[in-house]
């Protein structure tokens, strides 16, 4: 508020603009008591300042993983190349024929389950199959971090 004149010897005019003056004054704080009491207003405030940190967190993080999972896969390439040239060439021949031996005894087996198992477990079979071939790439990359884990561990007890 304005300091007050000397009232006696202040003319209409001046009083009218102390008036007006206090009027304005007074209008300012009241509208920063309405502000700082709008429970509402104030928390919609808070949420949106939230609301925007944990946005930006959330794109820092991504970022951070994104990297990270970029570094991850370069490791895992490099240590699955590593593992391949390590592996001899007579080694390389005899999983390739256990693979194919192995290919042909499922086949066999495959031929006794479809003459002996009851209809009702071959059909959940045959579900279970079709769900792992939908899903080969998930399993393949399950099974090449398993192998890549088991190496990386071989490596390290050395």
């Amino acid at each position: 508020m304005t300091q007050p004149h000397d009232e006696q010897n202040a003319s209409p005019e001046e009083l009218r603009e102390q008036v007006e003056q206090s009027r304005k004054e007074l209008g300012q704080t009241v509208q920063a008591l309405t502000a700082r009491t709008d429970v509402k207003s104030r928390a919609q405030e808070k949420a949106t300042e939230v609301r925007q940190q944990a946005t930006a967190k959330a794109g820092r993080l991504k970022e951070q993983a994104t990297h990270k999972s970029g570094e991850l896969k370069a490791k895992a390439t490099d240590l699955a190349h590593q593992a391949q040239e390590r592996v001899p060439a007579p080694v390389k021949d005899k999983a390739s024929h256990t693979a194919e031996q192995a290919r042909a005894k499922a086949a066999q087996a495959s031929h006794v389950w479809e003459e002996k198992a009851p209809a009702p477990v071959r059909q959940k079979t045959a579900e279970g199959a079709r769900l792992a071939r939908e899903h080969r790439g998930l399993l393949l990359a399950a099974a090449g971090t398993a192998v890549i884990v088991w190496l990386a561990g071989r490596t390290r007890k050395r």
